[in-house]
């Protein structure tokens, strides 16, 4: 059993303008990280972010968060045309 208390929802992320929410879903053996665009600088309406984790779980829910703050900024990246990693 997990000592884990990282709450599934209600984390979010500010970064270069744009706003995401970022939660975690329960899976078996663990939780998938999931990130929503909420806001972006061109006003683009909420979407959901791919699962970039395959069938990948992690163990605990901050693991899970982590994953999904680092997705958020690598999308961030990929589109703001600034591919070098700066995190």
């Amino acid at each position: 059993m997990s000592n884990d208390t990282t709450p599934t929802d209600g984390h979010s992320l500010e970064y270069r303008g744009f706003r995401f929410e970022l939660r975690v879903e329960p899976q078996q053996g663990g939780y998938r990280p999931v990130v929503v665009l909420l806001r972006s600088p061109a006003a683009q309406e909420e979407a959901l972010l791919p699962n970039d984790t395959e069938e990948i779980v992690y163990g605990t829910a901050a693991e899970a968060i982590r994953h999904a703050e680092q997705q958020a900024m690598r999308w961030v990246h990929d589109r703001t045309g600034d591919g070098r990693g700066q995190f």
